[in-house]
């Protein structure tokens, strides 16, 4: 991914001293069971410090209340899933682990995020308080890229790379069966500067080790 300016909450670190990355918690919720595959986006304030106005899934940083390890992962993504879109899980165990993406030692503002997933629970729908949320809207993958594509909603790298990942699935019930089970290791981009010109690279991409 390529910018002349990073993305809110993207802004590169100028001090030259690396940022602990603070841990957080997201939920991406699914809907769709057998036949399609849809996911939940919600839209932050404007007036927010961090990322206003961008589509993000529902999530937040883990409080030393939550406890330790993965109870406190599950316990923040479960909270912060309510308070952002009003969806209650009552068992937190039952979150499947996605992914964890550690933001780049080059941004200002880091975070070591824990991404689960969640079928949308029987009887429930999304709701927003219109303050720290002011919109959500569900989404196949590939409709909410190319929504960002068009300049209708706004989203940043971690987000768009998940919804190119969830994007080759045929279905919700698809995704998880991929998910279970399945060990999930920490994904940390680089930023790369080239002149005025910026990239961001993922292990494995050229550049990433030079």
């Amino acid at each position: 991914m390529d910018f002349d300016r990073p993305p809110p909450g993207e802004e590169l670190n100028l001090t030259g001293e690396v940022a602990v990355p603070r841990e957080a918690a997201t939920v991406i919720v699914l809907r769709g069971g057998s036949e399609t595959l849809e996911v939940l986006l919600v839209q932050r304030t404007s007036s927010a410090r961090f990322m206003g106005g961008i589509w993000v899934f529902p999530g937040g940083a883990i409080d030393a209340a939550d406890g330790e390890g993965d109870v406190a992962q599950r316990a923040a993504a479960v909270r912060e899933l309510e308070e952002e879109a009003g969806i209650a899980i009552d068992d937190p165990g039952r979150l499947v682990r996605f992914s964890r993406w550690i933001t780049p030692a080059e941004v200002s503002r880091r975070f070591d995020t824990h991404f689960f997933l969640a079928p949308m629970p029987d009887g429930q729908e999304a709701s927003i308080d219109g303050a720290e949320v002011v919109a959500f809207g569900w989404y196949t993958p590939a409709a909410a890229l190319q929504a960002h594509r068009a300049g209708a909603i706004e989203l940043v790298f971690p987000t768009i790379k998940h919804l190119e990942q969830l994007a080759q699935f045929a279905s919700a019930e698809a995704v998880l069966a991929y998910a279970r089970g399945r060990a999930v290791g920490p994904v940390q981009p680089r930023v790369i500067s080239e002149g005025e010109h910026t990239r961001i690279v993922l292990p494995g991409e050229p550049g990433y080790d030079d």
